[in-house]
């Protein structure tokens, strides 16, 4: 029995962790996941994830974007976004696949385009 390989999609390449803070652009290739303060841009071809207790203003391009924490911005999305409870979020998001756990708070608005 091999063992099973790690990819780029399920490997954590960075994180800006519970009291960090950052304020510019963010650019990365694999997965990043945010758990302190981040304000600004982020671009990615990959994915996303903004921890419990993170709080994030931002513009963010991504392939997949998973929340758990604040955010307040515009979602670009082009596989989906997934918001988890105790996801508070403020903004627009426009994915082709959104999912909203129960218990998240949602104030804006969804735009699903099709592939």
């Amino acid at each position: 029995m091999s063992a099973i390989e790690p990819t780029r999609e399920n490997q954590v390449t960075a994180i800006l962790d519970a009291g960090a803070s950052f304020e510019g652009r963010l650019s990365f290739e694999g997965t990043v996941q945010i758990g302190g303060v981040f304000k600004g841009e982020i671009f990615t071809q990959d994915t996303i994830i903004i921890n419990e207790g993170a709080k994030v203003q931002a513009q963010i391009e991504a392939d997949t974007i998973i929340i758990n924490g604040n955010v307040e911005g515009n979602l670009f999305a082009r596989s989906k976004v997934v918001m988890h409870p105790p996801t508070v979020f403020r903004g627009t998001v426009t994915t082709p696949s959104l999912r909203i756990d129960e218990g998240v708070v949602f104030e804006g608005a969804s735009y699903m385009p099709k592939n």
